[in-house]
């Protein structure tokens, strides 16, 4: 391989996602890293260089890389069939399959599944679902939905929306109408001197509660969250969180759209995290573990409450009138059966349960004793790292030191990918649900290192503010 005219080509042609257009194409912030293969918890650039994928890609390559069962199952379908559409009652033995098997194995009481390309495209749709639900139980104005500060739902114009995060905003001309922001469900940061976990919950739900009062509970539709910020500094939710909120959506009549687009397939130490904290969805959101991203999916499940107003409905208005061009993909829903096979064969939900235990005492332990970390969080196989320049006054570094990219740096220069999360200086992690606890220990080390040397390098040479 021509590292150099891969890397020339690549600059002059490929916007990329996420990434400081001119400092990349003006070759300021070098070349690309040119992955050429996985393993395991693994890549390989063309240089050679290993990394540990401590994201897991983005969250989604749950049962790790090199699977050859999956990519067995992807090329057995493209040969057989590589494509039809799902339009007017078409189907394919797999898409029918997946689809029986989602329904059975989600929480709450599921009915359909309609099939989309990522987690942003499965949110836009669950918003029209909300409003075609409403339309048709005769209540057009019901159709606001209620997101929060810090959760992530996507990038398209909807989803992009609903995702409440100013980064993703900021010269987008978002968030458009119909989307409303409530309070983060993040004690450290959001609760007011001396509030237990139980009562800052208490408070969000009361807050709201409010906001449906103040908007008017006749044109809102739904509230959307994840059972657990991921994008949003990976924060679960504080004690009593939705056991409090869930009643004020079922006394005002609002759908709860459960984003599982994370959580969903093991990555909490359940199957769902719906099933971790008690959630009773009316919809949820599915992609990344749903194939472990060795092919595009994304699923939105539809409950029985929803489904049998929409179904009895269309006997007046025809045919449900939404689909894309790839809903139920031939080689997509392949490759999540192959997923769902090994997930469920090797009980890919307890190991993260089990091994995401001691990741969250060896992180705690570790990191204890560090002059600038404020807290340690997580859950299962997902956790962050929050620096702060004072944790017992909770101030935070001035945003110009780039604390968190700076330690994400430096565990990258040591062979970890881990991700600095854009809510504050966070360090995320994400690794792959069959990490064991001998690569949980070098994860941990690796971060250590990194985090120590800039402690020292903000010791010898920066102010905070």
């Amino acid at each position: 391989m021509d590292i150099k005219k891969i890397s020339e080509m690549d600059r002059a042609s490929v916007l990329h996602p996420v990434t400081p257009l001119y400092d990349y194409a003006s070759g300021k912030m070098g070349d690309p890293t040119i992955v050429t293969g996985a393993k395991g918890i693994r890549i390989q650039d063309a240089t050679g260089r290993e990394y540990i994928d401590g994201f897991a890609g983005l969250y989604c390559v749950n049962i790790g890389y090199g699977r050859q069962e999956v990519a067995e199952a992807i090329a057995r379908q493209a040969h057989q069939l590589a494509y039809y559409h799902s339009y007017a009652a078409h189907t394919t033995e797999e898409l029918a399959k997946l689809s029986a098997r989602l329904v059975k194995m989600a929480p709450g009481k599921m009915s359909k599944v309609f099939y989309g390309l990522s987690g942003s495209d499965a949110n836009e749709t669950q918003a029209k679902l909300v409003w075609h639900y409403n339309c048709l139980r005769g209540l057009p104005n019901k159709k606001k939905i209620i997101s929060r500060e810090r959760g992530y739902h996507g990038c398209s114009v909807f989803a992009g929306s609903m995702t409440g995060m100013s980064v993703f905003h900021d010269n987008m001309n978002l968030p458009v109408s119909g989307v409303l922001h409530t309070g983060a469900p993040h004690h450290y940061w959001g609760a007011q001197n001396g509030e237990t976990q139980l009562e800052f919950s208490g408070r969000r739900a009361r807050e709201l509660e409010e906001l449906i009062l103040r908007e008017g509970a006749d044109t809102v539709g739904a509230f959307i969250a994840e059972p657990v910020l991921g994008t949003g500094g990976i924060t679960p939710p504080p004690e009593g969180y939705w056991a409090a909120i869930q009643p004020v959506l079922q006394k005002y009549d609002v759908l709860l759209i459960a984003d599982e687009v994370i959580t969903g397939f093991g990555r909490t130490g359940a199957m769902f995290g719906c099933e971790k904290y008690d959630i009773k969805p009316d919809l949820i959101t599915l992609a990344k573990g749903l194939t472990s991203a060795y092919a595009p999916l994304s699923a939105c499940l539809i409950g029985e409450k929803v489904y049998e107003v929409i179904e009895e409905g269309e006997k007046t208005i025809g045919a449900f009138p939404h689909g894309y061009t790839y809903s139920g993909h031939p080689i997509g829903v392949a490759a999540a059966n192959a997923v769902l096979d090994i997930v469920e064969r090797e009980n890919i939900p307890g190991n993260a349960e089990s091994t995401g235990a001691y990741f969250q005492a060896a992180l705690r332990n570790a990191f204890s004793d560090m002059p600038i970390v404020g807290e340690v969080r997580g859950v299962g196989l997902m956790a962050a790292v929050e620096f702060v320049a004072n944790p017992v006054s909770k101030q935070r570094f001035d945003p110009s030191l780039k604390v968190g990219p700076r330690i994400a740096k430096a565990a990258r220069d040591r062979g970890l990918i881990a991700r600095a999360m854009p809510h504050g200086d966070i360090l995320g992690f994400a690794p792959p649900l069959t990490t064991c606890r001998e690569e949980v220990d070098e994860i941990v080390r690796i971060s250590v290192a990194a985090s120590q040397q800039v402690c020292e390098e903000l010791a010898e040479n920066s102010p905070v503010a």
